[in-house]
């Protein structure tokens, strides 16, 4: 039997893609999310898993003042709205490594996945840590570069794949 492969979707929230966003969130809305949409139909067609993940930070008074986005339980921690929903499959996560979800965690080992191709934000950020998790683990990792948003200098860019890639995280484009 061949081992399951799943499109993990990460952090594809109001609070990183809406008009009410942080200036710091500097994405290309509509670009990144068309292809984010495109890519889970592709990937749903070729029966892969899709699998969304929300960074969501307990709903406490230091996380509201001193993060202030993607608080548990508000409008901005929800998926983005002209995001396409085409599986049930949704876990939260607390640290920018998805891998750090025991829920998540428990999913992917339970079902047996061997490969998974990560698209969503941000390359440095949480779909970075999320590859090297992945690796971690020693499945097939493959970045979806244009279905990735990356809101860091190219330098920094650059530095995560280079890491990445000696861990053996594949970049391809859809």
């Amino acid at each position: 039997m061949e081992d399951k492969r799943a499109l993990i979707v990460i952090d594809m929230q109001n609070d990183y893609l809406w008009a009410k966003r942080k200036p710091m969130f500097s994405y290309d809305t509509d670009q990144l999310v068309k292809n984010v949409n495109r890519a889970a139909a592709f990937y749903k067609d070729k029966g892969y898993d899709i699998i969304y993940i929300s960074q969501v930070f307990p709903d406490i008074i230091t996380n509201r003042w001193f993060i202030g986005f993607s608080i548990k339980g508000t409008e901005g921690a929800k998926l983005y709205k002209d995001l396409d929903i085409v599986s049930d499959l949704f876990f939260d996560k607390n640290l920018s490594d998805t891998y750090s979800s025991k829920e998540f965690r428990d999913h992917m080992s339970r079902e047996g996945y061997g490969e998974v191709v990560l698209c969503g934000l941000d390359e440095c950020g949480c779909v970075g840590a999320t590859a090297k998790g992945a690796a971690k683990t020693g499945v097939k990792v493959v970045m979806l570069e244009n279905c990735i948003g990356r809101r860091f200098p190219d330098d920094r860019v650059r530095k995560i794949r280079k890491k990445l890639g000696a861990l053996g995280v594949q970049y391809i484009s859809l």
